[in-house]
């Protein structure tokens, strides 16, 4: 699979200068790290769960989580449990490729108990995601995950959801963090991405943001988020993948964008349609929050809606001039450091300092691709959106 690789070849083409990369379940942790992108979630009561994962296949979705745990009832877990098994054999019998597909559990003790039930359709399956993940829960879950790899004989990953109060709280944060930090530190190569609860965070205080709001502009929540790239998301080789928080509103339909797209998406003034479009229904705090993740070091998002998908993909490729920069600053004949004029002529690259910051950007270019000089995310969306 790659990003973008539902639209045609040529469309590629057009659009970038670089294309995205093919990767798969199999690909390097790196790789699948960083490839991630928009994470759609869906409940697995869903009684047409493998139409709807191949669906968002052709939509451009690269990772699902399918959700046993606050997406659905109490009551409801064990029918859900029985309808994630069937719907995984249903997809094992289709042609096609699925999403890296993930299934995100309650407690530790459904992870080899799924696997067991799921048979041979788990060489579908890529990992689990771990709810209120803390270094008490995050053992268990972790050791659960080793005794499942050990009985399929596969790979598979976590991805912690940090999310609990314990984090929250001033009081206890700074010890939960180090726990946590303990914990998947321990487990390195099992950890895939840190996924950030900021739903649960604003419940704690009864709070909910705006849809002109984002995760940012709520302070205690912005806090949280703050801690987590400083403790988990360094870049000295210690860090980890930590991706954007779920954004809750959508009411944006692609049939809106359909007759504007059937008459050259990519003239001045149908690019102008389409921004008021996103605006008018309600993506305009996502774009907003998506900028303010990679600016804040997040990297994919965690998505309840396939509106969100398209806009997260469109913002994670690299532009021309992030690439020009990245290219420039790692060069081999600047390992000594110094400080270069942008092939842009509108900044300075400083060679030491902005080194991290290159080899992140060319990783994103790697699984998200370069765009061509003229090409920014409109009409990256608008050909995105075409069928």
């Amino acid at each position: 699979m790659r990003h973008f690789g539902h639209i045609p070849a040529t469309a590629r083409a057009a659009l970038f200068h670089r294309e995205p990369c093919e990767f798969g379940a199999d690909s390097p942790v790196h790789v699948l790290a960083a490839a991630l992108g928009a994470t759609l979630y869906s409940p697995a009561t869903r009684p047409r769960l493998a139409d709807d994962v191949m669906k968002q296949v052709r939509r451009g979705v690269v990772s699902m989580v399918l959700c046993l745990e606050d997406s659905i009832d109490d009551r409801d877990v064990a029918g859900a449990e029985e309808n994630l098994v069937r719907q995984f054999a249903d997809l094992e019998q289709r042609d096609g490729e699925p999403p890296l597909l993930f299934i995100r559990v309650r407690e530790a003790g459904q992870i080899s108990d799924l696997v067991r039930r799921l048979g041979p359709s788990v060489r579908l399956l890529s990992g689990f995601v771990l709810p209120k993940f803390t270094e008490e829960r995050g053992g268990a879950f972790m050791e659960a995950l080793t005794v499942a790899e050990n009985m399929c004989g596969r790979r598979l990953f976590a991805m912690p959801v940090l999310e609990s109060p314990e984090l929250l709280h001033l009081e206890t944060r700074r010890e939960t963090l180090a726990g946590i930090g303990r914990t998947v530190d321990k487990y390195r190569d099992r950890v895939l991405a840190l996924r950030l609860g900021v739903t649960d965070f604003c419940s704690a205080y009864g709070l909910r943001r705006s849809p002109d709001m984002t995760a940012y502009d709520v302070q205690i929540v912005a806090g949280v988020i703050a801690d987590v790239v400083n403790v988990l998301g360094r870049s000295d080789g210690t860090g980890f993948t930590i991706t954007g928080p779920v954004w809750e509103y959508f009411r944006l339909q692609e049939r809106i964008f359909k007759p504007q797209l059937r008459r050259s998406p990519f003239t001045e003034q149908r690019a102008d349609e389409l921004r008021t479009a996103l605006i008018e229904h309600d993506l305009d705090g996502l774009l907003r929050e998506i900028e303010l993740d990679r600016a804040n070091g997040l990297l994919g998002k965690t998505c309840i809606h396939p509106s969100h998908v398209l806009p997260v993909h469109a913002l994670s490729v690299v532009s021309h001039e992030e690439y020009s920069d990245a290219q420039d600053i790692l060069r081999p004949d600047r390992d000594g450091g110094g400080v270069l004029r942008s092939a842009y002529t509108n900044k300075m690259n400083e060679v030491k300092p902005h080194r991290a910051w290159a080899e992140r950007t060319l990783q994103r270019a790697e699984v998200f691709g370069v765009a061509k000089e003229d090409v920014g995310f409109v009409e990256l969306l608008a050909a995105g959106l075409v069928k």
